[in-house]
């Protein structure tokens, strides 16, 4: 079944992009209503109407532009914070000087926040520090002289606008990294998957042709020869292959992209429930013995794909490593909540470390063919060996997926 790349995109700022845009609609209407209840109050009332009226439309006409980072241009929030400037220079002109100097409100109120919050969420602390300062400029030059409220509005809008666009940062560098993480965890995935196939397949025929041709002599000793160099350098690229470069997107406006390679969905295989019993039933030999419960043994097709794949790779390694004579056993048992397959031979056994020696040589039989397929299943492969007395691996797989390759 073929493999599918899907693409994640993250980000982790566009929900304040969201909440911006209310926010600037809710203000707009807040600094109109303030002024309708004052009307009578405003020496030049027309200068306040004027004012109102393109601030209604620049707000309703210029939503789209901060619903996301990538249409809020430099341009744009440049035009932005100079229509709220403005506003605030235009309140002593509208407005009557005791209001002003009893600490009234300016014409765009608390609407001029979402202007340097807009700077804040494009682009981090430094770009909301700049906005707010100006924002600082023009409210000390509307109120004539620094006064209480004047000061304290000025420092919370500083303050709160340079800590949004820190944590802001703060997220996309989070975001990045686990992207980064999410990027590394499906190449590897995907290395162990193309690993497994190769030590069932190429890496076998290659050791085959090595042994064949050493036996054989003259030219074929030759290419046995060079069958065993190529196998040595495979298995060490397959066992200290890096993880390709991330791609994720360094664009701060889109979020992170990260490109995974998903496995096969069961729910697109025309098949349902397979019955374990007849994948593992080809095993059956005259030097393997084939034990299976009277019913039907269901597993997902993926798990048990996977799971008869793990038997065969143990059945692999009792030929390679006892003799094409060695007698094996398998053993099926449905149990309630998981599948257990039992693969015993009547060999001398392993030798105590022997299975890390082979993994430091890129041997990774175990390793990948049988504990790797297992644990992608969320099951568990358990290997006793008593020399002597021959080795038992037990195939543990949860009918409820918990693994990887069993879900989508």
């Amino acid at each position: 079944m073929a493999k599918r790349e899907r693409v994640m995109r993250m980000s982790v700022e566009q929900p304040l992009w969201r909440a911006l845009t209310a926010y600037r609609v809710l203000t707009m209407f807040y600094a109109v209503g303030l002024f309708a209840t004052a009307y009578d109050h405003f020496t030049r009332p027309w200068v306040a109407v004027t004012y109102f009226a393109v601030l209604f439309v620049w707000t309703l006409a210029t939503l789209p532009r901060v619903a996301g980072a990538v249409h809020c241009t430099k341009p744009f929030l440049a035009v932005d914070l100079t229509v709220a400037l403005t506003g605030i220079l235009l309140t002593r002109v509208a407005d009557a000087g005791s209001r002003i100097d009893g600490g009234g409100p300016t014409l765009p109120s608390i609407w001029t926040a979402g202007a340097v919050l807009a700077f804040a969420i494009k682009g981090g602390w430094r770009w909301a520090a700049f906005a707010s300062t100006l924002v600082a400029a023009a409210n000390l030059v509307e109120r004539g002289a620094p006064t209480r409220d004047t000061v304290h509005n000025v420092i919370l809008v500083w303050v709160a606008s340079i800590a949004i666009g820190y944590v802001v940062e703060v997220a996309r560098a989070s975001e990045r990294t686990l992207a980064r993480a999410l990027e590394i965890e499906a190449a590897t995935r995907e290395r162990e998957r193309l690993a497994r196939d190769i030590h069932d397949g190429v890496l076998q025929v290659l050791a085959m042709v090595q042994r064949r041709g050493s036996t054989l002599g003259g030219e074929a000793a030759e290419l046995g020869r060079m069958a065993g160099e190529q196998e040595v350098a495979l298995r060490t690229l397959v066992s200290g292959g890096m993880v390709p470069l991330s791609r994720v997107s360094e664009d701060a406006a889109l979020g992170a992209l990260v490109r995974a390679v998903d496995e096969p969905d069961d729910e697109d295989d025309p098949v349902g429930p397979v019955d374990l019993r007849s994948l593992l039933a080809p095993y059956a030999t005259a030097r393997v013995t084939f034990s299976e419960p009277g019913a039907p043994v269901s597993l997902t097709p993926a798990a048990a794909r996977e799971l008869a794949a793990a038997v065969g790779a143990a059945l692999d390694n009792v030929r390679r490593h006892v003799g094409a004579d060695a007698r094996a056993w398998i053993l099926v048992e449905d149990e309630p909540d998981e599948v257990v397959v039992t693969v015993r031979d009547d060999g001398p056994g392993i030798p105590e470390g022997r299975l890390a020696q082979a993994e430091g040589e890129g041997r990774l039989g175990v390793a990948l063919s049988i504990r790797g397929r297992l644990r992608d299943l969320g099951g568990t492969a358990e290997l006793v060996s008593v020399p002597g007395q021959g080795t038992e691996v037990e195939l543990k797989v949860p009918k409820v997926s918990r693994g990887r390759a069993s879900t989508r």
